[in-house]
């Protein structure tokens, strides 16, 4: 049985702590199915342009391209505003995503029953929301040129192809078919012509080999309304690398706090799984962070990548066991640190 690769990317800020409890989880989960692992950390982002490195290293780079997955915790320091878009972090993490080719982002957001009063939305608009965000992740305006800032002047190019398009919808059908059978694709199609071929690419797949699925167009303002107002008329949404960066961090008021939602990048590649909360240096090193999204992460790593669904299912188990018994870190109105949380989850774990 071959060993599983894996390359923890620690980061900034609350990265280390979250991505320290997530790696726990994975080594734990691997040792009980019986699979060998191996687990190498690397630098990345804001650590990296400390050590005098570009932001993602060449050695850092090339081994995640062979590995099986990557798990990132969180990238991005206050010390970095305001510098050269080379020299900031998050530039390592765009290159991270260029290097394994991830195009497609999913974020799930659903709501917890035990955690339905943390919302502060009310319990009958939230009870009962289960979504699946499929984000483009490699193109739109994070990658598009040119970009700059000449004098007073600053702008940067939204651009899509067709077949960029394509292949991020085309994985939001087939999420669709085996849930609820809806996609909602969300554009500005009324003042973006970018938005404009983004809905004919999506229309002209559904109609050749999705059609036994529901397609709905959305307009990302209404989107955004729908999304807080009616958060359960949603099943899949599919839509592009801005809209769906803002739409998630907006949804996260659902279950309760962004800390609780995880993702995963998927392509032609290893798959990058991270949460999608930042670096929140502003309670770094104090160990309050959640790491239920870090955790939540492995889960998703396990279901893709890895291919030991099995497995993913008793990490999101684990997660529903510990919040129905009333295990709370600060975000959450508890007093569990990070670690003890992560304790709680491992604890789970060894009773399944």
């Amino acid at each position: 049985m071959t060993t599983i690769k894996v390359v923890s990317l620690p980061g900034d800020g609350i990265g280390p702590e979250v991505n320290g409890q997530a790696v726990r989880v994975l080594e734990l989960v691997c040792k009980s199915a019986g699979r060998n692992l191996e687990v190498v950390e690397l630098p990345m982002g804001g650590v990296a342009l400390d050590a005098g490195d570009k932001a993602l290293p060449d050695a850092t780079r090339a081994a995640c391209v062979k590995a099986d997955a990557v798990l990132l915790g969180a990238v991005g320091l206050p010390k970095y505003d305001g510098v050269p878009g080379e020299r900031r972090p998050e530039k390592g993490l765009l290159d991270l995503r260029a290097a394994l080719g991830v195009y497609a982002n999913l974020r799930p957001v659903r709501s917890i029953p035990a955690l339905i009063d943390s919302s502060p939305l009310k319990k009958d608009i939230v009870d009962g929301t289960d979504m699946l965000v499929v984000r483009e992740l490699l193109s739109g305006v994070y990658f598009g040129e040119p970009r700059g800032i000449e004098g007073s002047y600053a702008f940067n190019t939204m651009g899509y192809h067709e077949h960029e398009v394509e292949r991020v919808a085309r994985i939001a059908f087939e999420a669709a078919r085996k849930r609820r059978g809806l996609v909602t694709s969300v554009d500005k199609a009324n003042v973006l012509e970018v938005s404009q071929l983004w809905r004919r690419v999506v229309k002209q797949l559904h109609e050749a080999e999705y059609s036994d699925v529901k397609l709905e167009h959305q307009y990302v303002d209404s989107a955004a309304m729908d999304l807080i107002r009616n958060p359960k008329r949603f099943d899949v949404v599919v839509t592009s690398n801005l809209f769906g960066d803002i739409l998630t961090d907006a949804a996260a008021v659902l279950p309760g706090s962004i800390g609780l939602l995880a993702s995963a990048s998927l392509g032609d590649g290893p798959g990058l799984f991270e949460p999608i909360h930042g670096s929140a240096p502003d309670i770094a090193g104090q160990g309050i962070a959640n790491p239920l999204g870090a955790i939540g992460s492995v889960a998703w790593m396990f279901n893709t990548s890895l291919g030991m669904p099995e497995q993913g299912a008793m990490v999101e188990k684990a997660i529903d066991e510990v919040l129905s018994q009333g295990h709370r870190t600060r975000d959450l109105g508890g007093n569990l640190s990070t670690s003890e949380m992560g304790d709680a989850i491992c604890q789970a774990l060894g009773r399944q």
